[in-house]
């Protein structure tokens, strides 16, 4: 039986300060959005054929910024968002506008009896039933037009997750 070693390894010095090998913790306070990202959902929009795919990529980061608790992945068909239950799922049917539903997750709530109290001074929430909604945008710039205003709901949303 022949033996083989392999020769050890050198240690490697440690990188300095701004070495391009110095590489932050994934999920440091602070850490910017990619942090949260989901290899599933990267590729899932790379082969997404959607008229407004531009919209969807600039809102999937505004939801993924709102928050570090923020995870996603791909469920019912599309890009969805948790914390500790999934609280929003794109919508990608329509192809004239980007749609976004705000719910408590898969199972109906207590607060689903007596319905959520979430401030849309915008008018951005178009209600479905007491638990959930639909926020539409048109394209890209209106995604960022309404950008603060589904900053504050999404806040407030998530308060009842």
């Amino acid at each position: 039986m022949k033996r083989t070693t392999e020769k050890p390894s050198k240690p490697r010095a440690k990188a300095q300060k701004g070495s391009p090998e110095r590489r932050e913790p994934r999920e440091a306070p602070g850490a910017p959005a990619d942090a949260q990202e989901s290899p599933a959902v990267v590729a899932f929009l790379r082969e997404l054929d959607h008229p407004r795919k531009e919209a969807i990529v600039a809102l999937r980061q505004i939801i993924l910024g709102v928050s570090p608790a923020i995870r996603e992945e791909i469920k019912w068909n599309a890009p969805s968002f948790r914390t500790t239950e999934h609280f929003a799922t794109f919508n990608l049917r329509a192809k004239d506008r980007v749609r976004l539903i705000l719910h408590l997750g898969a199972k109906v709530k207590d607060t689903a009896a007596k319905g959520l109290e979430i401030a849309d001074p915008a008018g951005l929430l178009e209600w479905l039933a007491k638990d959930r909604c639909l926020v539409t945008f048109s394209d890209g710039e209106d995604v960022q037009a309404k950008r603060a205003a589904l900053e504050s709901v999404l806040r407030a949303w998530l308060r009842w997750i």
